[in-house]
């Protein structure tokens, strides 16, 4: 009996085995690759698979989703002969499991290379100022180069990405004290801008606020004249409605005489010709008053009728 307890136990284990490697369970974006006594067969994709057991085999399970590799910095010469290390990184995405596996034997290594010798391509056509400032020039003919190589392998290069660019340390010693020196002079420049600018808008302020008292000036000294020719006027065509007589001109000319003398400025003071006339004038009056003439109670009567007045012939 024990003979066939271990037969039964061994055919039960290989009926475990069988149903194992017959069932064949692949993960969301994966794929597998099987092969039939050494020869490729078929691709598995996700889900359930049956496979013949003891015949058929697993030779590699492919991750299909998109993946991130970034490379060791790399020594590259420049087209000026100078040594800078360049990271890079890779997004890649297997499209075809098959060719991934049998046309090359490790795509990670052959993209790693790919990517070294066609960056050292490339950087050696560049001086250092345009490798620095250039970064998506690079990586635009990098991807096309890899995309296309990389495509025959069942890869898609989706980008490709520079980390960092460290140019050699007298050099980057060089480039902080250049930069400096822009720095400062962009700054002497926009001081020096500064204060022309100050100057131009100081200037053409005083220029407006001069130009601005001079109108003002202008307008008041025009008010003034007008408003003294306004008193002229005014004057005047009272004193041509009052009609006044020569006497009393004359007696306000005089009157004016002594304010025309005023001040210790006046040494000297020029009597004009006009007061011969006014002087004239007055002592005819006051001669009509002193020789015979009414005064201002004397004469007829308001309302009296004014008496003919005869020169008597004088006496022998």
């Amino acid at each position: 009996m024990q003979p066939v307890i271990i037969v039964l136990i061994i055919l039960v284990v290989l009926v475990f085995i069988a149903l194992i490697k017959t069932i064949q369970v692949i993960p969301q974006a994966s794929a597998a690759i099987v092969e039939r006594f050494g020869r490729y067969t078929r691709t598995l994709n996700a889900g359930l698979n049956i496979v013949v057991p003891f015949i058929d085999s697993i030779r590699n399970r492919i991750d299909l989703r998109e993946q991130v590799v970034p490379f060791p910095p790399q020594p590259v010469i420049t087209q000026d002969n100078l040594v800078v290390n360049i990271d890079t990184v890779i997004y890649y995405q297997v499209t075809d499991a098959r060719a991934a596996t049998y046309e090359v034997a490790s795509y990670i290594q052959a993209i790693e290379q790919l990517t070294v010798t066609t960056l050292r391509n490339i950087i050696g056509g560049m001086d250092l100022e345009r490798t620095l400032t250039s970064r998506e020039e690079i990586n635009a003919a990098l991807r096309g180069v890899l995309d296309e190589a990389t495509g025959k392998w069942g890869i898609r290069v989706n980008r490709v990405e520079l980390k960092a660019i460290e140019p050699p340390t007298s050099i980057q010693d060089s480039m902080e004290k250049q930069m400096r020196a822009d720095r400062d002079k962009r700054a002497a420049i926009l001081t020096a801008e500064g204060i022309r600018q100050s100057q131009i808008l100081t200037a053409e302020g005083e220029k407006q606020s001069a130009i601005l008292r001079a109108e003002g000036e202008a307008k008041a000294a025009a008010l003034r004249a007008e408003g003294e020719a306004q008193a002229i006027r005014t004057v005047f065509e009272s004193i041509h409605a009052g009609d006044p007589d020569q006497k009393l001109l004359s007696y306000q000319y005089l009157q004016m005489l002594p304010k025309i003398a005023e001040g210790d400025a006046n040494k000297l003071w020029i009597v004009p010709s006009e007061i011969g006339d006014a002087l004239k004038g007055l002592s005819g009056a006051f001669g009509n008053f002193g020789g015979g003439g009414l005064g201002p109670n004397v004469g007829p009567q308001a309302g009296a009728p004014a008496t003919e007045r005869r020169e008597q012939p004088p006496l022998d």
